[in-house]
């Protein structure tokens, strides 16, 4: 058995991944019956999602109890970061709609979907979001309540002055640390189980249909993943910005892809962030708001589904109104883990600025359900290892700083 435990330990676990990864394609070709596959999947994916609500309110409040908040402008830095991301990953997906257009079918049925009326409604489901019950918070893993109360209850620690509870608080978020790292080193069986199930119910017949637009919306992530992140990172650092860039993507977008959900991601950009030597003080209040407001993916949707919307009825998009488009989707993608359905939700929204009716958007809605399995998964690894890639380069400024060598 010590053995086998040693053999297994061997290999990264990214490479432990991969193999995962290419064992699931192989049984979901030949094998798509043993649905018992899958279940790994489903099984990973849940244990992953449990742990995560309850990880961040411990980490969360423990950092703030023993905080000694020297850190004020890094994290400040870092949301800019976050949210200027956002903003240019949405005015590129404008270039990239206007330089390769694309039109789709619109079905005869719209899908029967609440879409919120506009941004008022949009702002105000997120900030009710954040007063929710902190119990029903951690249920649903509604994060902007979780770091809310977290940070309340993490203030309070602090101003009372109590060893004995700020002691408790880091034992507590050191022990569900330790059980999170042993869910992850399980992510080889969990990716098998997902590729499998998504290789054997959906097969290959998604890229035919809609392959122009996949193509589109892929290719503008990757656009931002691969050059507007790594030159803003490059602009604040002046250092080569694609070993930490692409050291992200490997880490963290390739489990948030198989994954499809941040919420699902986040102990593994915790332990990523720690194993960087990144504060904990910052990146435990930074990666739960990122997973909020650091949504480049979902801003790059909301912009091209909506401007293919308009192509595809022949409206005509001026400058002016792309650029007030792509600020209304930033706002959205910001705004989109507080509505039911993420980011698809919120075309609408947007659609209804381009003059395009609630009926009509919410077929172009639909259609980005049935692409979602490739769409979410590129948007999501995209949201994931930004989120990890801005945090490290708000701090990594300050070491150069302080004349620090980069672990890059």
């Amino acid at each position: 058995m010590s053995k086998v435990i040693e053999i297994w330990n061997k290999p990264s676990l990214v490479v432990k991944i991969l193999i995962g990864l290419v064992i699931g394609v192989i049984l979901g070709i030949f094998l798509p019956q043993a649905k018992v596959i899958g279940g790994l999947g489903t099984l990973f994916v849940g244990a992953l999602k449990s742990v995560a609500p309850i990880l961040v309110f411990f980490l969360v409040m423990s950092s703030l109890a023993n905080a000694t908040f020297a850190d004020k402008k890094k994290f400040g830095f870092v949301i800019f970061l976050y949210l200027f991301s956002t903003m240019l990953a949405a005015v590129f997906a404008v270039f990239a709609a206007k330089l390769f257009p694309v039109t789709i079918v619109l079905s005869e049925s719209a899908a029967e979907l609440a879409a919120p009326s506009g941004i008022s409604e949009v702002l105000k489901n997120l900030f009710l979001n954040i007063v929710s019950n902190p119990v029903a918070a951690l249920a649903n893993a509604n994060y902007l309540s979780i770091l809310f109360w977290s940070i309340c209850l993490g203030l309070g620690l602090k101003s009372i002055d109590s060893e004995h509870g700020k002691e408790g608080m880091r034992v507590i978020s050191e022990a569900i640390t330790k059980i999170v790292r042993g869910i992850i080193s399980l992510a080889p069986f969990g990716i098998m189980g997902i590729v499998f199930e998504t290789v054997s119910t959906n097969g290959l017949s998604i890229f035919t249909s809609y392959g122009k637009l996949i193509l589109l919306l892929v290719g503008t992530m990757l656009f931002t993943a691969l050059i507007v992140n790594p030159i803003i990172v490059a602009i604040t650092l002046r250092h080569n910005p694609y070993p930490l860039v692409f050291k992200c993507l490997k880490e963290s977008g390739l489990t948030a892809f198989f994954t499809r959900s941040s919420a699902a991601n986040l102990p593994v950009n915790m332990d990523l962030c720690e194993r960087l030597g990144l504060n904990k003080e910052l990146y435990s209040v930074s990666l739960p708001l990122g997973a909020t407001i650091n949504m480049d993916g979902a801003a790059s949707v909301i912009t091209i589904m909506s401007l293919t919307a308009a192509n595809t009825l022949g409206i005509h998009v001026d400058i002016p109104t792309s650029i007030l488009l792509s600020f209304i989707s930033t706002l959205g993608a910001c705004g989109a883990s507080g509505v039911a359905g993420g980011s698809l939700l919120l075309i609408p929204m947007a659609c209804s600025l381009l003059g395009i009716p609630s009926d009509i958007s919410m077929q172009v809605v639909s259609v980005g359900f049935i692409i979602g399995v490739i769409q979410d998964s590129v948007e999501t690894a995209l949201n994931s290892s930004g989120d990890v890639i801005f945090a490290a380069t708000a701090e990594f400024r300050e070491w150069k700083k302080e004349g620090r060598k980069l672990p890059l």
